[in-house]
C-alpha cells in the first residue's frame, strides 16, 4: 500500500483522524480509537466502521478508473461481528469486479490484535468525467 501526498483531505476524515493508504485495486483507512469515536456504552460506535470500509472502498475504486472519474457508493451490505473500544481499527477493501459503471467490492474493519469487527460488501457507481463547458 501507498500513503499518497495527494490523498484528498474532507472534513470527516479529519474529524475522525483516519488515514488512507492505496494499492491497485484496494486501499487501507486506519485511526486510533479514542472517545470521539464511542457511543454511550464506551464502544465505537458502529458508523465509525462502516464510515472506515465505505472510505475504503471508495479509495480502491478510484485506483481502477479512468482520470477525472469519481465514484459514488449504491449500497454497502454490513454486518457487525465484534465491538471495540481502543487500539487501532483498519478496514481493508479489494476491488472483486470493476465495471465500465459499476465496481463490487468487499471490505474488513479489524482491530489492532487481527480480529474481525465488520464485514461488508458494496456496489460504487463509476462516474465519468464531464466535458468542458463550451465556452463563447
Amino acid at each position: 500500500m501507498i500513503e499518497s501526498s495527494t490523498e484528498p483531505t474532507f472534513p470527516l476524515k479529519e474529524h475522525l483522524g483516519f488515514t488512507i493508504q492505496r494499492g491497485e485495486g484496494s486501499a487501507c483507512v486506519s485511526l486510533e480509537l479514542d472517545e470521539r469515536h464511542h457511543n454511550p456504552n464506551a464502544v465505537a460506535h458502529g458508523a465509525v466502521a462502516f464510515t472506515l470500509m465505505d472510505t475504503a472502498m471508495g479509495a480502491a475504486v478510484m485506483t481502477v478508473v479512468t482520470e477525472g472519474s469519481t465514484c459514488a457508493t449504491i449500497e454497502l451490505h454490513t454486518r457487525f461481528h465484534r465491538g471495540a473500544s481502543t487500539g487501532t481499527l483498519t478496514a481493508e477493501a479489494t476491488v472483486m469486479t470493476a465495471g465500465k459503471r459499476i465496481v463490487q467490492l468487499e471490505a474488513r474493519t479489524l482491530d489492532e490484535d487481527g480480529r474481525l469487527v465488520a464485514s461488508a460488501t458494496g456496489s460504487f457507481a463509476v462516474v465519468a468525467p464531464r466535458p468542458p463547458a463550451a465556452t463563447s
